[in-house]
């Protein structure tokens, strides 16, 4: 009751006569005061590290956005700062008595930036999207490496792309105007899908067909004749697919194998057409079935390569069930990536005596 509110930096109507308007203009306009002086004060040897929480969805007449995350961005880089990585952290947990049935907080960022450049140059559209293509693949490499989760990936891609938006002066828009906050996040959500996607090119022919069939049916059934189509467009048969253990075929039909209909004794080390969709999905199993021991045992004897793919087709099939909204689905792929590590440290352990990697 003691403490100095007038001064206090959030956007309450309460404290503007009802005012939304007036609220929002003191918050932006002393937030912009206060990432001035971070950069006043800022080393390029010493990152300005900011923890930033924002709420679920905030409606703007633009639709349903997190405007607030948007307007915060904007601030640091309109005001001399280069943001460098975004971290998503989980500090706000569903079942907590404020969280549920309302819009409240759900995630925090910390984004790590350094001063901008005076010498800063601008650049088009067309500039900043070709840089976003050429540097943003290998951050996003970099970043599963780590095993970062498969949900969390956007959010921290968000760094390496704005750290290229960031780093100009300006990005110049074809009509000769600025290039907005907002516009900026949807190229690199834009190009993260398509480097994701280019990611497929590293399966083999059966996982790619599985894949492409997964994103337009899931695992209902599908025309035979669709499915025989893009068979031959992925260079691989629908009877191919069926030997090896994906699809089953019948009267006119094709269907993706649930993981509850796959063999629960499948070897990797006797399958004649082994694929990096099989390894995937039965991982998947083990770890709901067997827990990070059983796992572990199936990535060692699948071996490294196939464990990394599999890995990397976790994240795809991720983003595919993100955008179609198959939560279930997503979460199973979200589970195996976030459990890698401790998988992996298992599976490095001796191996038993009756057991061998394919590559042994």
């Amino acid at each position: 009751m003691l403490t100095p509110k007038t001064d206090e930096l959030i956007a309450s109507p309460f404290r503007h006569d009802g005012d939304k308007d007036k609220a929002a203009w003191f918050f932006e306009k002393g937030l912009g005061s206060a990432i001035g002086k971070w950069r006043k004060h800022g080393h390029h040897d010493y990152p300005v590290t900011i923890f930033y929480v924002f709420k679920q969805a905030e409606t703007s007449t633009h639709g349903t956005a997190s405007t607030g995350w948007e307007t915060f961005l904007s601030g640091v880089i309109e005001h001399g700062l280069t943001i460098t990585a975004t971290w998503p952290m989980r500090t706000e947990m569903k079942t907590r008595q404020v969280a549920m049935g309302t819009n409240a907080l759900a995630s925090s960022v910390v984004l790590a930036c350094i001063p901008r450049s005076p010498d800063a140059t601008l650049a088009t559209r067309r500039e900043f999207l070709n840089a976003l293509k050429r540097e943003l693949p290998d951050s996003l490499r970099n970043l599963q490496s780590g095993s970062i989760a498969p949900v969390d990936l956007a959010q921290a891609a968000i760094g390496p792309g704005m750290a290229v938006f960031s780093r100009y002066a300006k990005v110049i828009e074809a009509d000769g105007k600025p290039m907005t906050v907002r516009a900026a996040l949807s190229l690199i959500n834009q190009v993260l899908d398509e480097v994701l996607a280019e990611q497929e090119g590293e399966f083999d022919a059966d996982t790619r067909w599985a894949v492409a069939w997964f994103e337009q049916h899931a695992m209902d059934e599908g025309d035979f004749g669709i499915a025989e189509t893009l068979s031959k467009a992925k260079n691989t048969s629908v009877q191919g697919l069926a030997e090896a253990g994906i699809v089953k075929s019948r009267s006119g039909s094709v269907q993706l194998l649930k993981r509850e209909e796959m063999p629960p004794d499948w070897d990797p080390a006797t399958d004649q057409r082994l694929t990096e969709w099989e390894a995937a999905q039965h991982l998947i199993r083990a770890l709901d079935h067997e827990g990070e021991i059983g796992a572990a045992d199936l990535l060692r004897r699948l071996g490294g390569d196939y464990g990394e793919k599999a890995r990397d087709l976790a994240y795809r099939l991720y983003n595919i069930c993100e955008r179609k909204k198959w939560a279930s689905e997503a979460t199973a792929y979200n589970t195996i990536v976030l459990a890698r590590p401790e998988i992996s440290k298992l599976a490095q352990a001796a191996p038993r005596a009756d057991q061998q990697s394919l590559f042994e």
